[in-house]
């Protein structure tokens, strides 16, 4: 493929590709990740709808084709599952910022090396330029090579396809690595037309599928929206389910228990106060306020739990300083102490809408502690801070107990081989029926006052 020159395209939109986050200007980039944030400039020109064709810069990011028209394979529609009664999508169209996919964390993942080629993370940014050549729309996106630390999962189809012959790995993942949290994947500035940009970022992706002979795109942790418009573009939806807790208003963490089943209220109330009880105290600690040796305390606790629970932890100690010098102050990290010694801890990111649960470890073994630091903490902070809800990351039922409610996750996968499609699409057909009752039922056992007395 020959080379085109910015001059040759006239007006036309460049679709290009960046193998590292740090090649993007991060006020571009954060511009189009959260333009509704305190930090989103004033609206540009909108993208034309005119746009390049498709070229290999022999030492530069590559450019490709766009028409301007959403992409759309043949097969299987799109599917939108009712949300079931009780349960919420996991996020609201209207998010202001994540902070996961700020310039600021990805870029921290790139240059402490735990998002990288040798690691099986290969960035592949898609990236969307208008005719003056300001970035107007952007993905997140990484060629894998295996599907490590991604929390949707798909082992069952890579072994599937591996043993009918099939080459699965590379594949194009459109997510944030290691971050079951739901946030934006489909990155367009402020005044542009969503669906032109969307049908670049799309277009763009497919681009580079076909390019690196990977079998598919998986874009994970979506919101509703974004779920339809890929879904609308030919991708296959899946949905999922995790645990958030909701702010209803409360004033105070009474305020929230008035809300529960009386004997659920004392449960908590008695969990707390023994999670406390060997004379351990908590400390919420957030910007200036955390130090390098918090981290130090913080990375042993994480390197416990990763070590037992999955081998290797997937985030190195560079990563923690990174992130503490980029953006503590949007970092709340709960401390346990105990006779002078920490000795549990978790890692929180906040956004202007919600407090997203990450990581924990301990190094001591305590009764509740677990739930005192990474829940009922969290709930503390949300309630103090206006924020209205508490994500507290992928799995876990027992977080049923503690207030948090089953809400829908959506992924969407664009797979080339037809007939592992197939085989996928009638998979997915069976699973989102279940998944959507399995929430229904979850949600019957949540500690909430019913209409009948206690």
């Amino acid at each position: 493929m020959t080379a085109k020159t910015r001059a040759e395209t006239g007006s036309k939109t460049t679709i290009s590709v960046s193998n590292a986050i740090a090649g993007v200007p991060a006020a571009d980039w954060d511009a189009c990740a959260n333009p509704r944030g305190p930090e989103a400039s004033p609206q540009p020109p909108s993208i034309s709808d005119s746009h390049d064709t498709m070229n290999r810069h022999a030492d530069g990011p590559d450019t490709v084709q766009h028409d301007g028209q959403e992409a759309r394979r043949g097969g299987e529609g799109p599917c939108s599952p009712a949300t079931p009664p009780g349960t919420a999508d996991s996020q609201s169209q209207e998010e202001r910022f994540n902070p996961f996919i700020s310039h600021a964390f990805l870029r921290s993942l790139e240059e402490s090396g735990c998002v990288a080629p040798r690691t099986g993370w290969a960035p592949a940014h898609v990236l969307v330029h208008n005719a003056e050549g300001l970035l107007v729309a952007a993905a997140p996106a990484y060629a894998k090579s295996h599907s490590q630390g991604e929390y949707v999962f798909d082992h069952a189809w890579a072994d599937a396809y591996e043993r009918a012959g099939g080459d699965y790995y590379p594949k194009i993942q459109v997510s944030v690595p290691f971050t079951p949290a739901t946030g934006r994947r489909l990155l367009i500035r402020a005044g542009q037309d969503r669906a032109t940009a969307s049908a670049a970022l799309v277009t763009g992706l497919r681009a580079v599928r076909d390019r690196i002979g990977a079998s598919s795109i998986h874009a994970t942790f979506l919101p509703r929206d974004e779920w339809q418009t890929l879904g609308a573009a030919g991708f296959l939806q899946r949905i999922d389910r995790q645990f958030h807790w909701a702010n209803e208003g409360y004033g105070t963490f009474d305020d929230f228990l008035d809300g529960l089943a009386s004997r659920k209220r004392k449960t908590i109330r008695r969990e707390r106060r023994d999670a406390l009880s060997p004379g351990i105290t908590i400390h919420q600690l957030t910007g200036a306020a955390i130090t390098e040796a918090h981290w130090d305390a913080f990375f042993a606790f994480y390197q416990d739990t990763g070590s037992r629970k999955w081998g290797r932890p997937y985030l190195n100690r560079r990563f923690f300083s990174l992130i503490g010098e980029a953006m503590a102050d949007r970092i709340l990290l709960v401390m346990a102490e105990r006779a002078g010694r920490l000795i549990a801890g978790a890692i929180n990111f906040i956004g202007d809408d919600a407090l997203y649960g990450r990581n924990w470890g301990a190094i001591e073994d305590h009764p509740f502690l677990h739930f005192e630091v990474c829940y009922y903490q969290a709930i503390d902070f949300a309630i103090a801070r206006g924020l209205r809800r508490v994500e507290a990351g992928a799995q876990g039922e027992h977080k049923l107990a503690r207030g948090y409610r089953p809400v829908l996750t959506y992924s969407a996968h664009d797979i080339a081989d037809p007939a592992l499609r197939r085989a996928v699409a009638h998979f997915l057909e069976q699973e989102r029926p279940y998944v959507a009752e399995e929430a229904r039922e979850l949600d019957q056992f949540t500690p909430f006052r019913h209409a009948d007395p206690d």
